[in-house]
């Protein structure tokens, strides 16, 4: 195997030689849409560190310039089951979805089903994440482990003992501090007696069953999570055939999406369900993302790890390796993090994308065009489904989500890297954000010049932007404007920037569990408005002229004093309308300078055109506000505003007669 191994590696080496002298590889009837790599970082499955310690040290022989770079997670790189990064990226989905579910899973115990054992890196790790997991049931190739009315503390404590100790089962599990009723029950078994403590935990009246069907009525438990940290496909869709699945190992343990009753799903293993199979399930219901949204952590890790080392390149690496263990949990903080706004902007998509139906098959349709999605392949719903959705008041599933998130990044970033946003002197200062704050001060330069540059930069604003503004946010300002993507991200960047959106959006998602999860995401929506309505008006008349750092320090020092004037302008309808809303905000729990903000944010779009008008025409900036304000207040102009987006016609021209008339 390992011999195998080296000849893949050394295969791959010379084909990155060849890529780098000009001479590309492929197969023959092959058509590349992709452009040419000039490297590849190769990592292990399943957290084998030997495997990538014998990539770099064959990496190293052939001089290539990735060092051991080229694969990362080897002995001089982040370990991920010390680190339990992939588990803690698939929590932070977990956590996302039960806070939909008003559920926080730091606070309450919750009841847990798992495929895995603790020896494993994301069942071990994930079993371990917090002392209010109730692990009523979980099973892997060798043992059916099952504890009825689990002792949250007592259990966590044992399970942690078995996640140190070196290949452990199951059956290492302290038999007495397993409930009454439970057991842990070997696969090779022709038949397990039931006690009633287990009938009554799985919803079930059989007396004995077979480890396969024990495994089925485990899986279609009514519990809290299904957490999936193990190997192997245990759930399809009721269209598909077990022969469609590709795993027939587990075919007689298999059920069907609609057949689950947990109430969330978390995917730290991979290929747990079929795509349709999760689509099934979520069109029941169910909470689920998919296997490589939640457990991209591992990957990102790595992705850290190879710009961090190309970055430090120069350094020994009894210097370098020391430094880099040293930035450990700053380097999860940043995965983490991503993990977060990631799940959340796919919740946020949920709420708000399936009530643009027309857009959306617009834009699907697009998709097939500028970034080669095959509906068909990725399991996307045509035209002709998605209006049979809309009937029943269904629109697209998270795991659908998912997909389209996956290929609007790619298409966006594609589009930067064709432009010259990377070189941007504003922009390129985002960098900075990729690595870890202890390297950020010493290294500016260097990042600055990294070889990755361009790459790490539109990674960063792409991953920014659909995770805040959604996937349909481009396109239909495309569509509105005729602006290219290159004029659509700067404009998104300065208006973000001129009304201190990341700043109002951390402190809206600091009230997790603090305030209902659906105010949350009217706040949400109401700073995504905002910047909508402030992009489309910079995109237009040539308005961002000259360097980006100073257009955003320009409205910026400008918008500041009109934004304290805002409330003592208004007037009439216009002012009850945002005292109303307000006061709402302050009722549900939101401290009250953050609900006047929030509450006065469409109006704080106006202070554009104010400025504009001040600028344009030298007049004093603060009589122009109150001048435009009184106008305004005189003739409803804000009634009339919201009469406009009250229109639900979803048509182009309908979409377009809106925007006339707003503007």
């Amino acid at each position: 195997m390992i011999a195998c191994y080296q000849s893949f590696i050394r295969g791959l080496l010379d084909l990155t030689d060849n890529l780098k002298n000009g001479n590309p590889i492929h197969p023959e009837n092959t058509v590349c849409y992709d452009d040419f790599d000039i490297y590849f970082v190769v990592a292990a499955d399943k957290g084998t560190a030997s495997f990538s310690d014998i990539a770099n040290a064959l990496s190293k022989e052939y001089q290539f310039w990735l060092g051991d770079a080229f694969a990362s997670g080897g002995s001089a790189g982040y370990d991920h089951k010390k680190m339990g990064i992939t588990a803690r990226g698939a929590w932070e989905s977990i956590k996302r979805h039960f806070c939909e579910l008003e559920i926080n899973i730091l606070e309450k115990e919750f009841t847990v089903i798992g495929i895995g054992d603790m020896s494993g890196d994301v069942f071990g790790n994930g079993m371990l994440y917090t002392k209010n997991i109730k692990l009523i049931a979980a099973f892997d190739h060798r043992h059916i482990f099952i504890d009825p009315n689990p002792d949250t503390s007592k259990t966590f404590d044992e399970r942690k003992r078995l996640f140190n100790l070196p290949t452990s089962s199951w059956e290492n599990f302290n038999p007495k501090l397993i409930s009454a009723g439970g057991g842990v029950f070997k696969r090779t078994t022709k038949s397990i007696s039931l006690s009633s403590e287990i009938k009554k935990a799985l919803n079930i009246s059989d007396n004995t069953l077979t480890p396969n069907d024990l495994i089925k009525a485990i899986l279609k438990a009514p519990v809290d999570l299904l957490y999936n940290g193990g190997i192997g496909t245990y759930v399809k869709s009721s269209e598909e055939h077990h022969a469609d699945v590709g795993d027939k190992t587990n075919e007689f343990c298999r059920i069907n999406g609609n057949e689950l009753r947990c109430r969330v799903v978390g995917e730290g293993g991979n290929l747990g369900f079929t795509q349709l199979g999760r689509i099934e399930y979520a069109l029941n219901g169910g909470l689920i993302n998919t296997d490589s949204i939640d457990n991209s952590a591992g990957v990102d890790c790595s992705d850290h790890e190879v710009n961090m080392k190309i970055l430090l390149g120069t350094m020994p690496e009894k210097i370098r390796n020391p430094l880099m263990k040293k930035m450990t949990n700053e380097v999860a903080a940043l995965v983490l993090q991503d993990n977060y706004q990631q799940a959340l902007g796919i919740s946020f998509a949920a709420k708000i994308v399936s009530k643009r139906f027309n857009m959306l098959m617009d834009y699907m349709n697009y998709l097939e065009t500028v970034a080669h999605v095959d509906r068909a392949v990725e399991f996307l719903p045509s035209n002709k489904k998605l209006l049979e959705r809309k009937s029943v008041n269904q629109g697209l599933t998270r795991p659908e989500l998912a997909i389209l998130f996956a290929y609007t990044k790619i298409y966006i970033k594609s589009e930067i890297l064709k432009s010259d946003l990377p070189e941007d002197p504003y922009l390129k200062k985002m960098i900075v954000n990729a690595f870890p704050a202890s390297l950020q001060k010493k290294f500016y330069d260097t990042m600055l010049n990294h070889r990755l540059h361009r790459e790490i930069i539109a990674t960063q604003i792409t991953n920014r932007l659909v995770n805040e503004m959604g996937i349909l946010f481009v396109y239909m300002l495309q569509t509105e404007t005729n602006a290219n993507v290159s004029e659509i991200i700067r404009s998104y960047i300065v208006s973000s920037h001129v009304f201190e959106v990341p700043y109002l959006q951390q402190l809206i998602l600091s009230l997790d569990f603090k305030i209902p999860v659906e105010l949350q995401y009217d706040l949400l929506f109401h700073l995504r408005y905002l910047i909508g309505l402030a992009t489309r008006w910079f995109s237009k008349k040539e308005r961002l002229k000259g360097n980006l750092g100073d257009i955003i320090e320009h409205y910026s020092k400008a918008i500041k004093p009109l934004l304290t004037m805002i409330p003592e302008l208004m007037s009439g309808v216009t002012q009850q309308y945002m005292q109303s809303l307000t006061d709402q905000f302050i009722k549900a729990g939101l401290p009250n300078t953050l609900a006047q903000r929030i509450a006065e944010s469409r109006a704080s779009y106006t202070a554009l055109n104010v400025i504009e008008v001040a600028m344009q025409n030298k007049f004093d900036l603060k009589k122009t506000a109150k001048i435009y304000f009184h106008v305004g207040g005189k003739f409803n102009l804000v009634w009339f505003r919201d009469q406009i987006a009250n229109d639900q016609l979803e048509t182009h021209w309908n979409t377009l007669a809106r925007l006339a008339l707003r503007d």
